[in-house]
């Protein structure tokens, strides 16, 4: 059983880079695309980054459709592989849904603006100067640390824990496991906190110490708010996203397999 109603519809997606290009012909041969308002369900050729742009304009415009992405990027670790041979639709129709929530970030910035995004990977504060960026960091209200300092800090989802997340050393996380990373970036003090495992329900609010002296850049994947003052995340559960894994390649089975690389 697939998990999911027969897609007949499909949309197509490709992205810019060449390698992608360089497969489109074909893939455009092999099955009657429909325009996007009037899919089941979208195909995207690319890699992990045009993934994300992918379901971002999907948040962006309200209309969220399943995604199956086809690996013609660099790592693919949101995407399946790409087989030239054999009927890409019954691979779609085939496929695991799996479902993955963004984060939502809502930043107030020194001047008072507010802007809220939303991140499938994770939400990273960042310093803008050569200096450390200080921060106070709350958890569902209560502040856990005072004052830390450090390059920034990050959230990320189990989608997102093996990205950024893993770079600076934060805990890889089961897509089921109903968890957040919260993860110092380059941490000078406390010297010996090395990041937290939060349930998903909790809500996050990082305060920025000094903000005129120490500037703090706060980055939703790929949007960025400069100078921000505070900076509030949480799960967004009325935005659920699908993606569509070929069976024996969905995102669980790539967050356990990459715990095993040395």
């Amino acid at each position: 059983m697939t998990g999911h109603p027969p897609y007949e519809r499909l949309a197509l997606a490709i992205s810019e880079s060449a390698l992608a290009q360089e497969a489109t012909g074909a893939l455009r041969d092999s099955h009657e695309w429909v325009d996007q308002s009037e899919a089941d369900a979208v195909v995207a050729l690319g890699g992990d980054g045009f993934m994300l742009q992918t379901l971002h304009a999907m948040l962006d415009t309200g209309r969220i459709l399943p995604v199956y992405g086809v690996n013609r990027g660099t790592m693919g670790f949101l995407m399946n592989k790409h087989r030239p041979k054999g009927t890409l639709i019954d691979r779609v129709n085939r496929s695991r849904p799996v479902g993955v929530s963004p984060l939502r970030m809502e930043a107030i910035t020194q001047d008072g603006e507010t802007r809220v995004e939303c991140a499938l990977n994770e939400v990273s504060l960042l310093r803008e100067t050569r200096q450390t960026a200080k921060i106070e960091i709350m958890v569902d209200g209560k502040t856990r640390i005072e004052e830390l300092v450090a390059d920034g800090v990050l959230v990320a989802t189990p989608a997102g824990s093996t990205a950024y997340n893993l770079s600076a050393n934060g805990p890889i996380l089961p897509l089921d496991s109903q968890l957040l990373a919260l993860t110092p970036i380059s941490a000078f003090r406390p010297r010996r906190w090395r990041g937290a495992i939060l349930p998903d329900r909790a809500k996050v609010t990082f305060r920025i110490n000094e903000p005129s002296k120490r500037p703090v850049a706060a980055v939703a994947d790929q949007k960025e708010v400069r100078d921000v003052a505070e900076v509030h995340v949480e799960i967004a559960r009325d935005s659920q996203l699908t993606l569509l894994f070929d069976k024996g390649h969905s995102l669980d089975d790539r967050i356990v397999a990459e715990q095993f690389v040395v």
